[in-house]
């Protein structure tokens, strides 16, 4: 069931533990332990050209669990009522993205990676791409 009264107040930065060693670092990511959900997807983007964007849709079922694991990028979140902006630029925090708000992906810096943890399996009939069918969505 779609939670359509979910708010940017619900999504949350979440640390990740670090483990640090001589070699290089490492940061595991288990289910239901480091992020609140079972991952059933896991997809990144990268070499994102200067100046473009990326998202820009909501979910009415899926969660999601996104890591700048390498460089930086800002997330815009939107409820319909509310908006801010997250910046994301270590590998041991992400945001934990709720149903039902819009999401904006900016500002990549060169070089920069983000990975999605997904609690769903694709599915195009989960994605809200128009920001007007958002807002009407979240009002019914």
């Amino acid at each position: 069931m779609p939670d359509k009264r979910s708010t940017i107040f619900d999504c949350n930065i979440i640390p990740l533990r670090r483990i640090n060693n001589r070699a290089g670092n490492i940061t595991p990511v288990e289910n239901n332990v480091d992020i609140p959900f079972d991952v059933k997807r896991v997809y990144y983007l990268y070499d994102i050209p200067g100046g473009e964007s990326r998202a820009a849709h909501g979910h009415k079922h899926l969660e999601q669990f996104i890591v700048a694991a390498s460089g930086s990028f800002d997330i815009t979140i939107d409820d319909g009522t509310d908006k801010k902006t997250v910046q994301l630029n270590r590998p041991y925090f992400g945001l934990h993205m709720q149903p039902g708000i819009w999401r904006d992906i900016s500002n990549f810096s060169s070089g920069a990676i983000c990975l999605v943890l997904a609690s769903l399996p694709y599915n195009e009939a989960d994605y809200i791409r128009d920001y007007q069918a958002f807002k009407k969505y979240k009002s019914l």
